[in-house]
């Protein structure tokens, strides 16, 4: 074999596998594009993400003390209804304590008197005509 074609021969070989070299490496190039432009998306979408987890969090926090305001005041309420009831249970002990000391009053100013009226309570009989009726019961009444 001449000389010549070995040498044309590797060089066809050579220019060959620069020609592969050249295409292996845009390939590869063009990968690490495709996998830098994806790892943005990515860290864009975990940004965003990001972000969102943040509102999402601000409003539990405020939920949460909204809930904890509503819970403090429910319980003030509370607190005040209880005391006004404990109040008013004392009124009414006072009350009960002066109309027993009424009645023993009464009982030693005149004695059996209280017998004679259960509850110490003797009013008089409500009339059968009111104050915009005529004494003659002109009235319709139900039996």
């Amino acid at each position: 074999m001449d000389t010549w074609l070995i040498v044309l021969i590797v060089v066809v070989a050579v220019v060959l596998l620069a020609l592969l070299a050249l295409t292996m490496a845009k390939r590869s190039r063009i990968a690490g594009e495709r996998k830098r432009e994806q790892a943005r998306e990515h860290l864009q979408e975990a940004h965003l993400r990001g972000v969102q987890a943040e509102k999402e969090q601000a409003l539990a926090e405020e939920q949460a003390a909204r809930a904890r305001r509503e819970r403090a005041e429910a319980e003030e309420r509370t607190r005040l209804a209880e005391q006004e009831a404990r109040e008013r249970a004392a009124h009414a002990e006072e009350h009960r304590s002066a109309a027993e000391q009424l009645k023993a009053k009464a009982e030693k100013l005149a004695p059996g008197l209280s017998r004679d009226h259960p509850g110490g309570r003797h009013e008089a009989a409500p009339d059968a005509t009111g104050p915009d009726q005529p004494a003659g019961g002109g009235g319709a009444t139900r039996r």
